[in-house]
């Protein structure tokens, strides 16, 4: 494994610095990760690609894409009793990064210099108020009904509220509400697979409040402005094996001088 040597953070670059919805969301979860992701190259492992989940991302945007031409609302929608229609912009495209970028909808921070940055999966428009609904897709396969209780979960709802806040620097009217989309794999579908995976599919919602944000950007900011790699969160399980294997590394350098 080699150290990154693009997109690293220099304290006196002019240039914009890229900071993404994930890498806010790595900060919160270990200062420390991040620094040494966004300052000194240092990567977590990479987690192979979710490719099923991708297939069912690309299958709602194709659904939702077509309603959106129609200026109709999905089925779904209606059931949920949701007064809205898929949002139509020419920057759609940008924002849900069809064009391979990854970028997505961004804005600059002008304080610190940080272009906060994320890609969305779909934006729908509330047909009674003209607010825009952050949408996110989700792919699971749970017994029993989906919902947004958990402790892994929390990074979701942060997710929505990142994009929430995004948009509204964008200067659009936003709601407070997000909507996840949920496709839920069911395990007991004819007791067999037989060449198809059914999925059943809801919507549920968020209030966002992305009022922490702001401070987020700023302690960012802080963080890589600094010469000190900062301590890591005593929960971080990459940092504890960081740790495992430095103390087994000195046990066995205490071993050969012996």
């Amino acid at each position: 494994m080699q150290k990154r040597r693009t997109n690293l953070y220099t304290s006196d670059s002019q240039i914009p610095f890229n900071v993404s919805r994930s890498k806010i969301d790595l900060f919160l979860e270990c200062p420390r990760c991040f620094y040494l992701d966004r300052k000194l190259g240092i990567s977590r492992p990479d987690m192979p690609g979710w490719s099923l989940n991708s297939a069912v991302d690309t299958l709602l945007k194709n659904e939702f894409d077509e309603l959106r031409e129609q200026k109709k609302p999905h089925a779904l929608m209606s059931y949920y009793k949701i007064d809205a229609v898929p949002f139509s912009h020419p920057n759609l495209h940008i924002w849900r990064d069809d064009v391979g970028r990854k970028v997505g909808a961004q804005t600059l921070h002008k304080k610190t210099n940080l272009n906060i940055c994320g890609i969305v999966d779909d934006i729908w428009e509330n047909s009674k108020t003209g607010e825009l609904h952050v949408v996110d897709y989700k792919s699971t396969s749970v017994n029993g009904e989906v919902s947004l209780d958990g402790e892994y979960k929390k990074g979701y709802k942060r997710q929505i509220e990142i994009y929430q806040w995004i948009f509204r620097k964008m200067g659009f009217k936003v709601s407070d509400i997000g909507y996840f989309v949920y496709a839920n794999g069911i395990k007991d579908y004819d007791k067999k697979f037989n060449g198809r995976l059914e999925f059943k599919t809801s919507i549920l919602w968020h209030n966002g409040n992305d009022s922490w944000v702001e401070s987020a950007i700023l302690d960012i900011k802080k963080c890589l402005d600094s010469s000190e790699t900062p301590k890591p969160n005593p929960d971080c399980k990459y940092c504890g094996w960081r740790k495992l294997i430095e103390d087994e590394n000195l046990k066995n350098q205490s071993t050969l001088i012996n």
